[in-house]
């Protein structure tokens, strides 16, 4: 077999994050009676998707910390309601954290295909997920046992798609990069991250993205590795 050892990516890779964490914040939006504040509970998450994934990109480039991040992204669909109840916002911010790890949706065919390649290749997560929270939703979902370790930037403090935590997680899982592999649906983070380093890598693309470059190696259902690996 050309590879030895494949990296996955956990969030909306194999953890159905996307659905699993919208479900989470339904749950606290109804827990806490947000229906005062906000019209739907699609007006509020319209508002927090936007700022989420802009403070991620700041926290991607260490311009603002976890704590920022966090604090930030949850206060925001509030403030633009006109509320400011940091006690609340903290509230629903643990509720949240507390709940989402036990969640239990996968992505499309995730079992099948870790019984298929668990025996033949090392498994390894490598994650920008919080520590905390990334080893929960894997026993929660089933799916801890097939994977020999879990690397997450939060180990060095720096994310995918820098060549350091590629580099870090060859280290520390033994690997040779000339038998690995990444799996991953963030072509960013985990396909340009892995080319950045000359590793081998398969783009899971989860959003029907188009434009991709020839080179790239691309799936559209977990099922469709059985025919790479």
């Amino acid at each position: 077999m050309r590879y030895k050892n494949i990296f996955f990516d956990l969030d909306d890779t194999l953890w159905a994050f996307s659905e699993n964490s919208r479900d989470s914040f339904e749950e606290m939006y109804n827990k806490y009676n947000f229906d005062r504040y906000f019209d739907s509970f699609a007006h509020y998450y319209s508002l927090y998707e936007v700022r989420n994934l802009e403070l991620w990109e700041l926290y991607g480039h260490n311009e603002i910390t976890k704590e920022q991040l966090n604090q930030m992204r949850f206060s925001h669909p509030l403030q633009q309601v006109g509320v400011n109840n940091p006690l609340l916002v903290k509230t629903f911010m643990d509720n949240y954290f507390a709940v989402v790890p036990t969640k239990e949706k996968l992505m499309p065919n995730t079992k099948e295909v870790l019984e298929y390649l668990n025996p033949k290749y090392n498994l390894y997560i490598l994650s920008n997920g919080f520590r905390e929270l990334q080893s929960l939703k894997m026993q929660s979902s089933g799916i801890g046992g097939y994977f020999k370790k879990i690397i997450l930037s939060e180990d060095i403090g720096i994310m995918k798609p820098y060549p350091e935590i590629f580099h870090f997680a060859l280290s520390a899982t033994q690997s040779e990069l000339r038998d690995s592999i990444m799996i991953g649906d963030n072509y960013v983070n985990d396909v340009q991250g892995a080319k950045g380093v000359g590793m081998d890598n398969v783009y899971y693309n989860i959003e029907n993205r188009t434009g991709i470059p020839h080179d790239t190696t691309v799936i559209y259902d977990l099922k469709e590795l059985k025919e790479i690996l």
